[in-house]
């Protein structure tokens, strides 16, 4: 990899943020939300057993009956959203990595979101919580049986600039050869 393209793949992942703000009116193309798809099926998965399944949402129809079920709400002006779905399949020696898996794909997502000049926030506490609203999402998009939705990711332009948080040293999370 070139240093140029190091420098600019560095600086996407130190700068994107969880964005809880307004999100700008303006539509995020079917071709950006497929390129942010693809990024997250590229992640890896655990014995390549591919438990991560995405659904992108952009009718601003289905989006107003996805956020009436999310109490209290979050990313209401967002004008695009995916949904996160994960298939619970045993891959090796009674281990389920599906939680890696889906993982991998959020993060990838979030970071080609960052690239696009979008901002996200990863929402999956609020969504698997005892309430279980993903399940009421996934009632409202029609997802089969077997299949767990537990993340939200919304997709827009932020409205304003979102601050950086307070990040320890690295000298405090990150050693080489002992800890």
């Amino acid at each position: 990899m070139s240093p140029d393209k190091m420098h600019s793949v560095q600086d996407v992942i130190k700068k994107r943020r969880s964005y809880r703000g307004r999100y700008l009116p303006d539509k995020v193309s079917r071709e950006d939300l497929t390129a942010i798809l693809e990024a997250g099926l590229a992640a890896p998965s655990g014995c390549n057993m591919q438990t991560t399944s995405l659904v992108a949402v952009d009718d601003k129809k289905l989006l107003e009956e996805i956020k009436a079920q999310i109490d209290p709400p979050v990313a209401e002006t967002a004008p695009a959203m995916i949904c996160v779905l994960t298939k619970r399949i045993i891959a090796y020696r009674d281990r389920c990595f599906a939680v890696q898996d889906y993982a991998a794909a959020i993060e990838n997502m979030l970071i080609m979101i960052a690239a696009m000049g979008y901002a996200s926030c990863w929402y999956e506490g609020h969504i698997t919580d005892a309430d279980r609203i993903g399940d009421k999402i996934a009632r409202v998009l029609g997802v089969p049986e077997g299949y767990e939705l537990v993340c939200i990711l919304p997709v827009g332009a932020a409205a304003e600039e979102p601050a950086a948080p307070k990040k320890k040293p690295f000298t405090e999370r990150a050693w080489f050869n002992r800890l």
